[in-house]
């Protein structure tokens, strides 16, 4: 059992990793403090789901990790 979350917990790794990688839009380091959204733009489509997956992602790897914990 412990060994099938330490798995679960690796694949969701890679995919919070990836999922976060493809949501980077105007990456530079500017616009991570600020700089540069003078623009407000809602997120549709693709863009909408990916987020979705990386916090249902988070939230898994999470209860996956106090779970192995207590296990």
């Amino acid at each position: 059992m412990q060994q099938v979350l330490l798995v679960v917990q690796i694949v969701l790794s890679i995919i919070i990793t990836v999922s976060i990688l493809l949501q980077a839009q105007g990456a530079g380091l500017g616009t991570a403090w600020g700089g540069g959204s003078e623009t407000y733009h809602t997120k549709r489509g693709l863009e909408k789901v990916l987020v979705y997956v990386t916090i249902g992602s988070i939230v898994l790897f999470t209860i996956l990790s106090v779970a192995s914990l207590l296990i």
